[in-house]
């Protein structure tokens, strides 16, 4: 018999929507069960910057001295190779202090770091319950809804065992390959992405420093680079649908091109011991039409998989999920959630998802096709000149990428006093 369990509402995948909704549902005395397929949160490159927006969230929740005291690094200016060979910045966030942020920089922290924060202060809360490994299968519906989810989770050496939770809401943020998306049958709008990612980390010495998130162009390929505390990730950029190519050149090439794109870190391009250090990410641009059917809620990357250009798809999912616990929590404690009321989520959140989405395909259209195809050394000149002009226009980049068309506060009944780490 599979065992039967009993949630308000049950949140599927513990990335940081389902993360940041678990804890805030439960601060408002939400009975809520998290499920997240894996044994931890120890996962290789995943977005990893937290924006200025997600930086006061932390703070309202009285999380901000914890997270400070996690291993981090910041980001202050965003900057592109230039038609000269120098580097031009396009973005600068200590300039948004002018305008009131709190945190006029980007951060740049492990999500798994993350992630276990946010469960630790989930586990804080009576009504909050996490459940590792445990791996959604499918939906349960009754009378035309969903009632809940199917779920497998190991028990034992080499064995697995089945188990159902019933919930008066599930919401799905299980990501961009969401199988409750896919049970749901909600129609999704998929956009043309031109490229692929593929990630990897090289040392960063002692001594060496970057406050920038940089962008290095080559023929048919660029390369970005993010700052971490003691290496630096680097993100390769090139056509979609030649993974299979690049590792039947195998390591001593790609070592190579590498070097090319990044010549400073060409003395160390030799810690990329084979492909299997290089991390293929497949970029999906997609988006549902309707969010919610009867009893199933999509959030996040479940929602909308958004490019990682710009980095803004964690920012966006821990919006979506402060919206979803603002609009539904009283809901939910009277356990009287409608379909109004999940439609509601995706009215608040759609305008902000669009824009966020629109900016993307500019800078995929103007910026990365480009650069990717070799017609350009750097970015549009109209565009280098209106920023050297118009110095204000490095402020409405950084806002744009660190603080969002509709940053989301945290509700009333999830605001803490400032805990010690």
């Amino acid at each position: 018999m599979v065992p039967l369990e009993r949630t308000t509402c049950c949140v599927v995948g513990g990335g940081p929507a389902g993360m940041m909704l678990g804890l805030l549902l439960a601060r408002a005395g939400v009975s809520v069960t998290v499920l997240e397929k894996h044994q931890d949160f120890l996962d290789d490159f995943r977005g990893d910057t937290v924006h200025p927006a997600t930086l006061d969230l932390l703070d309202d929740l009285g999380l901000g001295a914890r997270f400070a005291a996690l291993p981090r690094s910041q980001v202050t200016e965003v900057v592109l190779p230039g038609e000269d060979g120098g580097l031009q910045r396009i973005g600068d966030f200590g300039l948004l202090s002018r305008i009131g942020v709190r945190h006029p920089y980007m951060t740049v922290v492990p999500q798994w770091d993350l992630l276990d924060l946010l469960a630790a202060a989930g586990r804080e809360e009576p009504a909050f319950r996490l459940r590792m490994g445990a791996e959604a299968t499918s939906v349960v519906r009754a009378h035309g809804r969903v009632v809940g989810v199917r779920y497998r989770s190991a028990s034992g050496v080499g064995t697995q065992v089945e188990g159902e939770i019933r919930a008066d809401l599930t919401v799905a943020c299980d990501g961009r390959r969401s199988v409750l998306r896919a049970a749901s049958g909600l129609p999704v709008r998929e956009f043309e992405v031109p490229f692929d990612t593929w990630w990897f980390r090289l040392t960063r010495r002692k001594g060496e420093q970057s406050g920038a998130l940089t962008r290095k162009a080559g023929l048919g390929s660029f390369a970005v680079v993010i700052p971490r505390p003691d290496y630096f990730q680097i993100g390769y950029v090139a056509p979609k649908g030649t993974d299979e190519q690049l590792r039947e050149r195998g390591i001593a090439a790609f070592r190579a091109e590498v070097a090319g794109l990044v010549p400073e870190y060409a003395d160390r391009v030799g810690e990329l011991v084979s492909m299997d250090d290089v991390k293929h990410l497949d970029v999906q641009f997609n988006r549902l039409r309707q969010w919610h059917v009867d009893g199933l809620l999509c959030i996040g990357d479940a929602a909308h998989a958004m490019s990682p250009v710009g980095g803004m798809g964690v920012n966006l999912a821990i919006q979506d999920a402060v919206a979803t616990a603002t609009l539904l929590a009283e809901r939910l404690r009277r356990g009287t959630v409608s379909g109004r009321d999940l439609a509601g989520v995706r009215r608040r959140r759609l305008p902000a998802t669009l824009l966020v989405q629109a900016l993307q395909r500019i800078m995929h259209a103007d910026l990365a096709g480009p650069l990717r195809t070799g017609t350009l050394a750097g970015p549009p000149g109209p565009m280098l000149a209106a920023v050297r002009r118009f110095p204000v226009l490095q402020a409405l980049g950084a806002y744009l990428i660190g603080v969002g068309f509709r940053p989301e506060r945290a509700p009333a009944f999830a605001r803490r006093a400032p805990t010690p780490s």
